[in-house]
């Protein structure tokens, strides 16, 4: 192994905490979640909404993307849970990995489009009154970061790597992975996919926010710009990949939801940009506004009303 030559692979996808067995791809997922609510909820602030409702938002978002990430792999997968000798409660074991963003981000918008503007009136449950592409705009640097962080849980996982290269960066995958191509020799390294798109996402933060600020990418066409910038790079460095994938008129399932992806970001974006022509003043729907919270009087408040209160004569 040569670190100048090549990037060495972790050969712990785990490790123990006491009790419990932490896995790194959960880890990494885990963190991406936690620093996207953060940094939404700031922007959110910034923007003249509640922080809080990030998290409102958010309790809605997660698992519906979580759930339709994990739906869209295995439905892209459908072989490696289901047949002969498959054991398909597999499907189960998120920590194993397999989470598609593009499934994440279809459910997870509608888990968003719930939490912020759905009121469901049958179970009492209020929404946060915040405009969905408001909130969408407000994500994206989050998302991104998000997921640049959670591709190195594949990088522990020794999963979804690239073909072979002679690059100073190749990845060293060891020859008993199940992945290990057929025919090819021990020391062989490939493309760190996992660290292109994590990189791609880390470059998009930087464009995107520079672009927001030129350009006032606000009502949604933010969140267009980041359907268009991710799914531009995935496509590139999903061609490269060596997982299982069906392949459709030459490209794989994911390609195409690249494409699809791209499309979507910019139909999204005219559309958005037709439709609202001048400066989005509030982010909440119509008839709800910022409440603050209620706060309980301080004692030395109330110390100082019952000096101030006169005598009676």
């Amino acid at each position: 192994m040569n670190f100048l030559s090549s990037i060495p692979s972790p050969t712990d996808s785990q490790f123990q905490a006491g009790p419990f067995v932490i896995h790194f791809y959960a880890l990494f997922i885990l963190v991406g979640i936690i620093l996207a609510t953060v940094i939404t909820a700031r922007r959110m602030k910034e923007r003249g909404m509640e922080a809080g409702l990030a998290v409102d938002i958010a309790i809605w978002a997660v698992p519906f993307g979580i759930i339709g990430g994990r739906l869209f792999h295995v439905f892209t997968h459908f072989n490696d849970y289901f047949g002969e000798g498959k054991d398909w409660t597999t499907m189960f074991r998120l920590w194993e990995g397999g989470l598609a963003i593009y499934g994440a981000i279809i459910f997870g918008a509608i888990g968003a489009y719930i939490g912020a503007q759905v009121d469901i009136k049958p179970l009492r449950i209020r929404s946060a009154g915040i405009r969905f592409f408001s909130f969408a705009d407000a994500l994206v640097p989050g998302i991104l970061i998000a997921q640049a962080i959670g591709r190195w849980g594949n990088y522990f996982n020794n999963e979804l790597f690239g073909a072979p290269t002679d690059l100073p960066w190749g990845l060293e995958i060891p020859q008993a992975n199940p992945a290990y191509p057929v025919g090819l020799p021990a020391g062989v390294t490939f493309h760190p996919t996992f660290l292109y798109e994590s990189l791609w996402s880390m470059l998009g933060v930087g464009v995107l926010l520079f672009l927001e600020s030129r350009f006032n990418l606000r009502w949604g066409r933010l969140f267009a710009s980041y359907l268009m910038w991710y799914s531009f790079g995935r496509f590139f460095i999903e061609s490269i990949r060596l997982d299982p994938s069906d392949v459709y008129f030459g490209l794989r399932t994911n390609q195409w939801s690249a494409v699809f992806g791209f499309l979507i970001g910019l139909a999204l974006f005219m559309v958005q940009r037709y439709r609202h022509t001048g400066l989005e003043t509030s982010g909440y729907i119509p008839g709800r506004s910022f409440e603050p919270r209620p706060t309980k009087p301080k004692k030395s408040d109330t110390a100082v009303v019952e000096l101030e209160t006169p005598e009676p004569k």
